[in-house]
């Protein structure tokens, strides 16, 4: 019997890379949102690019032009965007731990950890299945939500006036869409009405992009409290 010439596959898309390209695309979709809502605080489109680019972080950036279209301070809106992305530095010892990449390759990695990445590769049992969803993951939001932030940036430039189209007040909106699913446990929402509740009662008293300071602040604390009752 002569054997068949079809060719076995040998390479195929795991549940792992599966995971991470359906989280890229879900996810890199926001980038339209920040890209317009970017523009509309008063960044150019290329700056909007930049700030998706380099500090890639979705809630973060979305802090930092929430400071800015509220006429806030450059300091404050990059004070506000570092506390929320100091999450990622917690990320950052739990993938260095779980995957010892070399000296070459940690730059990028960490620049790749995020939410998502991290999620990926922790929602996995094998190991190489972890190292696939993390670089899946980071990799594939990366790209996804620059290109997006693009097309955004490019389509807010075109709108004009924020606020003849409701903009104005959008970037909280967007802020809170990302932030609302990731919610879990009554100790997640007490610290979402807790912030809340300093916000309110900051803003009258305060400058712009200070309230969200103060929210972050009180965050952190009640999570580091929370964790050690927990402990």
């Amino acid at each position: 019997m002569v054997p068949s010439s079809t060719p076995t596959p040998t390479t195929r898309l795991t549940p792992a890379v599966r995971m991470g390209l359906s989280i890229s695309i879900a996810v890199g979709l926001y980038g339209i949102s920040f890209g317009a809502l970017a523009v509309a605080a008063g960044l150019s489109v290329w700056q909007a690019v930049a700030l998706s680019a380099l500090m890639f972080t979705g809630g973060s950036q979305f802090a930092f032009i929430g400071v800015v279209s509220g006429g806030g301070s450059l300091g404050a809106a990059t004070t506000a965007a570092s506390l929320l992305g100091l999450r990622n530095a917690v990320y950052g010892v739990q993938m260095n731990a779980l995957f010892r990449p070399p000296a070459a390759r940690k730059p990028i990695a960490a620049h790749l950890t995020i939410d998502e990445s991290a999620a990926t590769a922790l929602g996995q049992t094998h190991h190489d299945e972890q190292r696939r969803g993390f670089w899946t993951a980071g990799i594939g939001v990366w790209v996804l939500w620059n290109l997006f932030t693009l097309l955004g940036a490019l389509a807010g430039e075109r709108l004009g006036d924020p606020k003849a189209w409701g903009l104005d007040g959008a970037a909280v909106a967007a802020f809170l869409g990302l932030l609302w699913p990731r919610l879990r446990g009554r100790d997640a929402h007490a610290i979402v009405i807790a912030a809340a509740f300093v916000t309110l009662v900051a803003v009258p008293f305060v400058p712009a992009g200070i309230p969200i300071i103060v929210a972050a602040v009180v965050s952190g604390a009640m999570a580091v409290a929370q964790h050690r009752r927990d402990a």
